[in-house]
């Protein structure tokens, strides 16, 4: 079998997220008795907990939900880039070493270590960045942080110019165990039809 690198953080109780975020919660409607068969759960949670997909929903109002946008761009070939400890900014030159024969998504490590705890400090995109990327035929962008954004931004210049492109967007990738280099990558959102981001089980695959 091909080799699989699981590149989602778990979710639980004490995820790290954005302050104002829903945190993740449990409660059993269910469980196994006399007279109950099965374990039963309802969930609580932001959808933008753990590796997600922002909808231009998220940043646009009237735009797509998550379960509006087309699956291709989620799965197929992509392109694992480190551009670790590059500064606040994700910059054209921090990734212009590994753009030969780009495929059409691409996933930038800026960490060391995946976050376990939530700050503001870490590595976004320039919004030049997102247009440069566009311009060499990708379709999907994902980091390693929380947002495309720096933490304080009021204006998602990054997430603008996904919208104004049409480009996906995968957030809180662990890219901490991955080597630069060219693998498939599978990471399908749920179909939530009125939805601002969903969750996704990110996986890279070996190529053949």
């Amino acid at each position: 079998m091909k080799k699989l690198w699981d590149i989602s953080p778990p979710i639980a109780p004490d995820s790290p997220l954005f302050p104002g975020d829903e945190p993740f919660s449990q409660a059993w409607t269910a469980r196994i008795a006399p007279g109950c068969p099965v374990n039963l759960s309802a969930i609580t949670m932001s959808p933008h907990i753990g590796a997600h997909a922002d909808a231009p929903l998220h940043y646009a109002d009237g735009e797509r939900a998550i379960g509006q946008v087309d699956l291709a761009p989620y799965l197929g070939r992509c392109r694992v880039i480190h551009a670790i400890a590059c500064g606040p900014l994700v910059r054209p030159e921090h990734l212009a070493h590994a753009i030969a024969d780009l495929p059409p998504r691409v996933l930038v490590r800026t960490c060391s270590r995946a976050p376990t705890a939530w700050s503001s400090e870490f590595a976004s995109f320039a919004p030049e960045t997102i247009r440069w990327l566009a311009g060499l035929g990708v379709q999907l962008v994902g980091i390693d942080s929380q947002s495309v954004d720096p933490a304080d931004s009021k204006t998602l210049d990054a997430h603008h110019e996904l919208l104004a492109l049409d480009l996906r967007v995968l957030e809180n990738l662990v890219l901490d165990d991955v080597a630069a280099g060219d693998y498939e990558l599978i990471a399908l959102p749920l179909k939530l039809t009125t939805a601002d981001a969903s969750p996704v089980r990110a996986v890279l695959r070996e190529l053949a």
